[in-house]
């Protein structure tokens, strides 16, 4: 199928307004229907000096797409009987065994209840496992995991001795709280099941057999010119390099070791394969990833009656196994299809498929907000409303 060449103009004037001289520094956007690439554009510039125009092979950090991956990862091997979704963490991961929650007191000297029942992997994967994270966080709870200080981690294991010792703010599979902490975690199971690292395990499992090339932990030394600048906004509200290790050493991991929660760098293309992976129910180009059955669980609400506070996902959302689904288009003022699935990565990256219409769309950006009102205008809706429009003008018009 071709994109209709007035809905491509359209696309490629969005685009060039995006990134001019008073938004971001460049883009790259993907569009693909029924397996076919029809549209592949990259606006603006790679660098803050503006010198290098962007590509369509740029390489981007995509933050929390990462977790969909290794979502899918989780999902390989529960089907391979080497993990199970609803049994305790804490038979791989003994440090969570009966795990207890905060109840009172302060920081230096908590108090504490045995938590109603343990934390499973399902509960890593859909945010519920009760981990002291979130805008309603108790303020102990939330001193408590300060001081483990997680970001200075050395390992993924290192990782969950060090939240382990965290009481939980509340109780496994009760309230949804979106953090980094449950794919962590998981992170950590799938190396212990796989018997390697989780750079290694995601390489043989996923990124060789759908031939994602370009994505990784960490960017080979021959392949960094091609990574996009990592920006933010001063407080006047030009344009900065973040400040993260990442943008002051590209291609270098986002943290001390592989991040399941949003460490990979990737390309519009190579996400475009996982994605299409996903819709075509887990399978490309002959090679099977995951059984279609796990990625029907993927994409069916997995909250089960969990809290969902006020913000926590947009209207007409809620989430599945590795990103959230669209339940409600007219909710969602997004004319997405119902079933529709993705989710956004820290740094303005953005995916949705949608399986019924056999449609890819990912828009690729470099910027982390600061959130502090000077920030560029986040373009994802009227990206998403162009790609819909083109596709599906019957049922959304």
């Amino acid at each position: 199928m071709r994109l209709p060449p007035q809905h491509l103009q359209r696309l490629d004037d969005f685009l060039r307004k995006a990134t001019d001289e008073h938004g971001y520094l460049g883009a790259v956007a993907l569009i693909a229907q029924r397996g076919d690439i029809v549209a592949l554009r990259a606006t603006g510039y790679r660098d803050l000096s503006r010198r290098t125009p962007m590509g369509t092979d740029a390489i981007f950090r995509i933050y929390s797409m990462t977790k969909t991956i290794v979502t899918v990862a989780a999902l390989q091997l529960v089907e391979e009987g080497r993990l199970a979704l609803d049994a305790p963490v804490e038979k791989i991961l003994p440090a969570f065994a009966a795990p207890r929650v905060l109840i009172g007191g302060g920081a230096d000297a908590p108090q504490t209840r045995a938590a109603t029942r343990a934390i499973t992997l399902r509960d890593l994967l859909t945010h519920t496992a009760g981990f002291a994270n979130g805008p309603d966080t108790p303020l102990a709870a939330a001193e408590l995991l300060r001081r483990t200080d997680l970001d200075r981690a050395a390992s993924l294991d290192d990782y969950v001795a060090r939240l382990a010792r965290v009481p939980l703010a509340r109780d496994p599979g009760v309230r949804f709280a979106y953090d980094g902490a449950g794919l962590e975690v998981a992170s950590r199971m799938i190396e212990i099941a796989c018997g390697e690292s989780l750079d290694a395990c995601l390489r043989r499992r996923i990124f060789l057999p759908l031939e994602m090339r370009d994505t990784g932990f960490s960017v080979p030394q021959a392949q960094r010119a091609r990574i996009v600048d990592l920006l933010s906004s001063d407080a006047s509200g030009a344009l900065v390099l973040a400040d993260t290790r990442s943008a002051r050493e590209p291609g270098a991991l986002l943290k001390n070791y592989p991040s399941g929660a949003g460490g990979l760098y990737s390309t519009a293309r190579d996400y475009a394969r996982f994605a299409q992976m996903l819709v075509d129910g887990g399978a490309l180009d002959g090679v099977r990833i995951l059984e279609r059955a796990s990625v029907e669980s993927m994409m069916r609400d997995q909250l089960h009656g969990a809290e969902l506070p006020r913000g926590a996902l947009q209207p007409g959302e809620t989430f599945g196994l590795g990103g959230s689904i669209v339940i409600d288009p007219v909710a969602r003022s997004r004319p997405q299809a119902h079933g529709a699935f993705g989710w956004p990565g820290a740094a303005s990256t953005y995916y949705t498929l949608d399986r019924d219409q056999g449609l890819v769309a990912i828009l690729l950006l470099q910027y982390l907000p600061r959130n502090e009102g000077r920030d560029l205008p986040k373009i994802s809706t009227p990206f998403y409303n162009l790609v819909y429009q083109a596709f599906i003008p019957a049922s959304h018009p």
